[in-house]
């Protein structure tokens, strides 16, 4: 516990420009919204002509092709799968049902999921659209089909703790790399969840410098940008004064110092020989603080966890 509350504000104090600023903006083309949607569902973008991809896509989720143009019907799916307006998405409804039965939602295709939770509730996998699919499970688990999910606006600055999923090691990282996180505990806003533990974020690396002579530590800076909520929603996010606050606290509580935390030592000569810098090496499973950089409404699963 204590390793990982010293590599949390380890984190905090030499992971630098950390604020996120990247929108997560809807794809605008055909290619890349049929991308996203597959990769969502099956893992990874398919092949083959685009109107066989969106074809597969339509039976799968619907059992029925739409008329239209393919844009037109891209859109239609996109909606469908992410889009939360009038009701829950199927994302939405899926995490809520994992959550539900494991307390725990995973970053696997939607494909993976269903299949899974199938065989851990019936012992086997069925037939049928991931629409069909998606409701019996929910009567198996909830014992109805309307979930209990409500609309809950989430503050800005809202803590979510988060872990590493990619090790971030300033000897093997370079600008652009992505560096991709789960959330490490649930988070509830008035007795709704609304981000749950093992949903996925992404980030990305925005600037590396190598560790030096004179005992100049090495730096990584990452835009902790978007962190997936209950809903399927990814939320903008960033390590803001809020997040080191908490990861201060924790380190404080854990009985450090912030002398003690700073585990890359003094800049100077030690023995007549130069002092070469300290490199940055967080391990998968690191944990820190992230917040939410604006107020958003999202659909939450009601619960009585506080």
């Amino acid at each position: 516990m204590f390793k990982k509350l010293c590599s949390a504000l380890v984190c905090a104090m030499f992971l630098l420009g950390l604020t996120g600023f990247a929108s997560a903006a809807e794809p605008e083309t055909v290619q890349a919204k049929l991308a996203a949607i597959e990769k969502d569902t099956y893992g990874q973008e398919q092949t083959g002509a685009l109107i066989d991809r969106i074809n597969k896509l339509e039976k799968d989720y619907d059992g029925t092709h739409r008329q239209g143009s393919m844009m037109a019907r891209v859109d239609a799916v996109y909606q469908e799968v992410y889009t939360n307006s009038g009701k829950p998405s199927v994302l939405a409804e899926l995490n809520a049902i994992e959550w539900n039965i494991d307390h725990e939602v995973s970053m696997r295709s939607v494909d993976q999921r269903v299949a899974d939770m199938e065989m851990k509730l019936n012992g086997d996998t069925s037939e049928g659209t991931y629409q069909q699919r998606i409701r019996n499970l929910s009567q198996f688990s909830f014992g109805t089909t309307t979930l209990p999910m409500n609309r809950v606006t989430v503050p800005k600055d809202t803590l979510i703790k988060v872990a590493l999923v990619t090790p971030v090691n300033s000897k093997n990282l370079k600008k652009n790399d992505e560096i991709r996180y789960k959330v490490a505990q649930d988070v509830v806003v008035n007795g709704n969840l609304v981000f749950a533990k093992g949903a996925p974020g992404d980030g990305i690396v925005t600037n590396v410098k190598q560790a030096r002579n004179f005992g100049r530590n090495a730096e990584v800076s990452i835009d902790f940008r978007r962190t997936k909520s209950m809903d399927g929603t990814y939320v903008d996010t960033f390590i803001g004064d809020e997040a080191k606050k908490e990861m201060k606290q924790l380190a404080i509580a854990g009985g450090a110092s912030l002398a003690g935390i700073a585990i890359f030592g003094p800049v100077g000569i030690v023995g007549g020989a130069f002092i070469h810098g300290k490199d940055v090496d967080l391990k998968e499973g690191t944990e820190m603080y992230i917040q939410t950089k604006a107020d958003t409404v999202l659909w939450g699963v009601q619960t009585t966890l506080q």
